[in-house]
């Protein structure tokens, strides 16, 4: 197998999908369910989603290029990204199935794993869904035997602007003309952007824009754009609605601002997935997500948070040698 050759089977004749296989981990769906398979101590195991939440949580994987850290599709599957290379696992952070030596993992080269992810979205992902939007937006397609394919809402670029959305040369600021309507949730936000009143000389070197307006005009759920680049600093904002897809394992500090409703985090150990926390964030509360937890949230009406993200490639190794702690303060 040459490096980024994706190993499937024909499509089937009862359901019409494709079978994956990766390193020893299988893939397969039917009208219902995904099933994972893999082998470990002398057994056969599987693992079985339903098909809709394997494919929300594999578009966040294929999106963010697998984040930082552990992108947890359960308590049971996920992804960790060692930046180059990305671990697939089964088990391995379930304490009962690691006790009993029924956990897999296995290491891949990023690209061979993003191309195999890549298939099974095309291939799974029917007309109609799209794994992006909260399911008040998008139809039940998922279900059933193969229809069609919804490659527009699995290609969407991620948007990252170089320094800040509407300079020259970056990212466009989201406008009806380019495809970013006014979400139904935020149809009471204003669209005035701010007047920029430079001193001569200054023209090219003053920028603003409104973020709420930006942010009202998000097409995707659980999928932070970057807004803002100051070196390794990236402010990330997101709209929320329903529930994360993924528990996400950090490996590094998160901060969180809460811009406009409200938000409920569960937070979990990062490697046992015992219950540590919740934390209800409303308009305005500030919280940061420490470097040795996973969470999720919930969100039962569509809002605005603010991700603070600090891009320091040294940052994982500099938390799991212990030199930093796993929060940013003491009190």
């Amino acid at each position: 197998m040459n490096a980024l050759e994706v190993v499937a089977t024909p499509a089937s004749n009862e359901t019409g999908y494709r079978s994956f296989q990766l390193g020893s981990f299988s893939f397969s769906r039917d009208e219902y369910f995904v099933r994972v398979g893999w082998e470990a101590n002398g057994q056969q195991l599987s693992h079985k989603m339903s098909a809709d939440a394997f494919l929300r949580a594999v578009m966040r994987d294929v999106a963010w290029g697998f984040f930082y850290g552990w992108v947890n599709f359960d308590a049971m599957i996920g992804t960790r990204n060692l930046y180059g290379k990305v671990e697939f696992y089964a088990g391995t952070y379930n304490p009962a199935y690691k006790e009993r030596g029924l956990d897999h993992m296995e290491t891949f080269d990023s690209r061979q794993i993003m191309a195999t992810f890549k298939a099974i979205l095309d291939d799974w992902t029917n007309e109609g869904f799209d794994p992006f939007a909260a399911p008040d937006e998008t139809s039940k397609s998922w279900l059933g035997k193969k229809r069609g394919h919804n490659r527009g809402a699995i290609e969407r670029e991620r948007q990252a602007c170089k320094r800040m959305p509407g300079l020259p040369g970056d990212a466009e600021l989201r406008t009806d003309e380019n495809g970013y309507p006014v979400n139904r949730a935020f149809a009471d936000v204003s669209q005035d952007e701010p007047e920029i009143h430079a001193e001569p000389g200054f023209e090219n070197e003053l920028h603003a824009f409104s973020l709420f307006a930006y942010l009202s005009r998000s097409d995707v759920t659980w999928n932070p754009s970057v807004s803002s680049v100051l070196e390794r600093s990236l402010c990330c904002p997101t709209t929320e609605e329903y529930i994360l897809p993924i528990k996400h394992g950090n490996d590094r500090v998160e901060w969180f601002i809460q811009l406009s409703d409200e938000l409920e985090w569960q937070i979990e150990d990062k490697t046992t997935g015992a219950p540590r926390a919740k934390v209800i964030m409303k308009a305005g509360d500030v919280a940061a997500m420490p470097a040795d937890i996973r969470h999720q949230g919930f969100s039962k009406k569509r809002s605005m948070l603010l991700v603070w993200e600090n891009a320091t490639p040294e940052l994982p190794q500099l938390y799991e040698s212990g030199k930093l702690k796993p929060y940013p303060v003491e009190f």
